[in-house]
């Protein structure tokens, strides 16, 4: 069975890579685009490493870190946005992936504290 939240939090990392390394040559933008390139593959490493976790507690903390990276990135997408570095078209594309692997996390974390109180 297909795990969504690992797969879609690889395919965006993907993404953000590219994104980044070509905010870096073309357009010669390496401070934001480096902050996005940390907390936007941070969301699938973070995942990632729950799927190890040594308990459900450490499942919620990895899972929560995953959250809190997945707002970051949005924060680093509004900033480019806002200076021009994205066209509306990335901008849109790379928002909307970010904000619904925001909305998973979220489901994933409540569902989780659920749990952990039951």
């Amino acid at each position: 069975m297909e795990n969504v939240i690992l797969t879609q939090s690889f395919s965006f990392a993907v993404r953000i890579v590219k994104l980044c390394t070509s905010l870096a040559n073309d357009k010669k933008e390496f401070v934001l685009s480096r902050q996005l390139m940390k907390c936007g593959t941070s969301i699938g490493a973070n995942v990632r490493e729950a799927q190890q976790a040594q308990s459900k507690k450490d499942f919620l903390a990895k899972i929560s870190i995953a959250l809190k990276e997945a707002d970051e990135t949005l924060y680093w997408l509004d900033l480019l946005n806002a200076t021009d570095f994205l066209t509306k078209e990335q901008y849109v594309s790379f928002y909307r992936e970010a904000a619904s692997l925001k909305r998973l996390l979220v489901a994933i974390v409540k569902t989780t504290r659920t749990n952990l109180t039951e």
